[in-house]
């Protein structure tokens, strides 16, 4: 008998920003295996609810997707799903994104990042949910000039509003962590893209505006260098830390293994649509960074983590979604 597989057990797993990119790819790939996803969303107005909307209409069509249109900053109105619906692990990744938008509406960042996230504790602790995974940011590291980012890095200086968020949530799952006994992971994500992806993103915004024959807004005349991370390579990270079977308190960097420069990302995205970018060549804008690079050792020891997709198949994938979909996708309003 002991060689007979046993069938993994189900599990009934929150989600919030299920509608949002992350959290419909995490939901997507968690129904698919067998498991109930409690989804919560208020379709916040921050890019083309359109978008939104498509991803919620995909996942709602599984019979073990329960979904409630509620505010994580509303503690009454989540303390209700905890109680019907009662799930056994917490990922939260509903926030209000954006270092940019963060300069000219700060306070949005006040109620989705910070007192959402107390709120996600603060219901864990109530009813005794012992995991909750969250999503923290690249953005914590601030200016660090030290490349690539590690989880012992100093993270003390964050130079947006957004990032300061994201650090505060990181604090607060120490404290409950180290109060409660909460098992807590902060995933601190490097430029995910893929497909369904945000439309304030520069993948999104350069492939529809290149198709569109308008030009492109690049900052720091392209001299930026990232680590892009593939959608399905931030999913397995996610699941594995839902299977891990000891937490305690943790943070992750959760990128891919390249590092990429702005200008040949572009090109990689010219090369895919066979059309040149006409590039307005900007400086750098306030609360961003010349370079985010993610050093991963981390999550390979313990997670068995690795980024499977390339730059240029990445791109590919999108760029060929982009076109299959370009009728919908050209009619999203642009990101203010």
């Amino acid at each position: 008998m002991s060689g007979i597989k046993t069938k993994r057990e189900s599990q009934k797993i929150l989600i919030t920003g299920t509608a949002g990119f992350i959290g419909y790819h995490l939901a997507s790939a968690l129904l698919e295996r067998g498991d109930i996803v409690v989804g919560v969303d208020n379709f916040t107005p921050y890019y083309d609810v359109r978008m939104k909307e498509a991803r919620h209409e995909i996942l709602k069509k599984n019979k073990s997707f329960h979904f409630y249109n509620i505010s994580i900053a509303n503690y009454k109105d989540l303390e209700k799903v905890i109680k019907k619906e009662k799930p056994e692990i917490i990922v939260h990744l509903a926030a209000q994104a954006g270092v940019r938008f963060s300069l000219k509406n700060p306070w949005a960042y006040a109620d989705a990042n910070f007192l959402g996230t107390l709120n996600i504790f603060e219901v864990a602790r109530q009813f005794g949910i012992k995991r909750v995974l969250y999503a923290s940011s690249s953005s914590v590291y601030g200016d660090n000039k030290k490349m690539p980012f590690s989880e012992d890095d100093r993270t003390d200086n964050p130079i947006s509003v957004y990032a300061a968020t994201k650090k505060g949530n990181e604090m607060l799952a120490y404290s409950y962590h180290s109060l409660y006994g909460i098992e807590t992971a902060g995933m601190r994500f490097f430029t995910v893209y893929g497909r369904y992806g945000r439309p304030d993103l520069a993948l999104f915004k350069f492939t529809k505006n290149i198709i569109a024959g308008k030009p492109i807004d690049v900052y720091n005349r392209g001299k930026m260098k990232r680590t892009f991370t593939h959608i399905s390579d931030i999913v397995s990270g996610i699941l594995a830390l839902i299977e891990k079977k000891k937490l305690k308190y943790e943070l992750y960097n959760l990128g891919g293994d390249e590092s990429t420069t702005l200008l040949d990302f572009i090109k990689i995205i010219e090369l895919r649509l066979g059309k040149k970018a006409t590039m307005n060549m900007l400086p750098m804008q306030a609360g961003d960074v010349p370079a985010a690079v993610a050093d991963t050792s981390k999550a390979c020891c313990d997670l068995n983590y690795s980024s499977r997709v390339s730059i240029e198949d990445g791109v590919a994938d999108f760029v060929d979604w982009f076109i299959e979909n370009k009728k919908w996708l050209l009619r999203l309003k642009d990101p203010k």
